[in-house]
């Protein structure tokens, strides 16, 4: 389990140079800290401010902290139902950002043993929070079992809209549907936990911003993705490899030219473009929340990541292009072959 683990305190001297006087962290009084100094960090700087000395250790492990953090950052996490949840973690609402903030990394494929406790999963939670420029425009939490044989055996898909539901935005739709596509590009973000509650883990498997944003020739409609790509089996070469957890996000518009979304759902494919199915797919997330997780800019990363898998993808439907061609050609000499055999055995009698 990786997360944003807290270092054994050290004694630590913060020091102000004030007419050659010397103050230490600790003669800044407690309540001053905790109220109007820690309550004013994210979440990183927090963790980060808990392995300077004992005393902010000590501080920074207030759950009533973590839990406002983790509420700001996932308006999601503010129903009765996560927040139940998130109080079963070790740490509470700690761990539960521990494991949800950080971007996965666990590309190798090391952790993938065979023994996996995907079989006592009986459900995911998913906790979306939609952003444009910074403002919430849509937030909602799901909840799917695992443990049905539709799930098991169908492709793995998580609506988060009905059919006929949409979600109005702010988003303004430009003259030039470029512009509309950078827009969102730009000012887009999307954030999905998915909840473990009987293993008390969780993942965020968005990429933040998208990594790709592209117009439907035919219904107009834009297609905005968010991906994150995950080991798949350990069997190297294979098509699942690596996967891609990829949601996508649709957007139509309304007569008033504002930008509506129509479709949200989150799936994983192979790099043959497989969709995996609901076992298969449990399998991989469960590896993906007990793996490793680093702090990095999950944006940048993240869309580096999406193009090594499409290069990879590439490579892979090149290959069986050559193979296939190959095939072809054996195909045509054998018949070439068995055409002049029998020529040769009819003009030789």
């Amino acid at each position: 389990m990786a997360s944003l683990s807290t270092p054994p305190p050290t004694t630590t001297t913060i020091t102000t140079v004030n007419e050659g006087s010397a103050t230490s962290i600790s003669a800044v009084h407690s309540d001053i800290l905790q109220t109007h100094i820690l309550t004013r960090l994210d979440g990183p700087t927090l963790a980060s401010a808990a392995c300077t000395c004992s005393q902010l250790n000590t501080l920074s492990s207030q759950e009533a902290l973590w839990t406002k953090i983790c509420n700001s950052m996932w308006p999601s996490t503010n129903t009765p139902r996560i927040r139940h949840v998130i109080s079963t973690f070790p740490n509470g609402p700690h761990s539960f950002f521990s494991d949800s903030f950080p971007l996965l990394t666990n590309l190798d494929h090391t952790n993938n043993s065979p023994q996996s406790h995907h079989d006592r999963t009986s459900e995911l939670i998913s906790a979306v929070d939609v952003y444009y420029k910074g403002n919430l425009i849509f937030s909602k939490v799901i909840e799917t079992e695992t443990v049905t044989g539709w799930f098991k055996c169908s492709p793995f898909r998580f609506d988060l809209l009905d059919p006929k539901d949409v979600v109005p935005t702010p988003i303004k739709l430009q003259d030039d549907d470029d512009d509309t596509c950078r827009d969102l590009e730009e000012d887009l973000e999307l954030s999905w936990i998915l909840i473990d509650p009987i293993g008390r883990r969780a993942m965020n498997v968005s990429s933040q911003k998208p990594v790709s944003v592209q117009r439907h020739w035919l219904s107009g409609e834009v297609h905005v993705r968010f991906a994150t790509i995950l080991a798949g089996d350990h069997h190297r070469g294979s098509s699942s490899e690596f996967v891609q957890c990829g949601v996508v996000i649709t957007c139509g518009a309304s007569q008033g030219r504002v930008v509506l979304i129509k479709e949200m759902s989150l799936q994983v494919e192979d790099m043959d473009g497989i969709h995996l199915n609901g076992k298969e797919s449990l399998v991989i997330l469960q590896r993906a929340m007990e793996g490793k997780k680093g702090i990095k800019r999950r944006e940048e990363e993240g869309r580096k990541r999406f193009q090594e898998f499409l290069e990879r993808k590439k490579e892979r439907k090149e290959m069986k292009l050559r193979i296939e061609r190959r095939l072809d050609m054996l195909c045509v000499a054998f018949g070439v072959l068995g055409f002049a055999t029998f020529w040769l055995f009819v003009l030789c009698r």
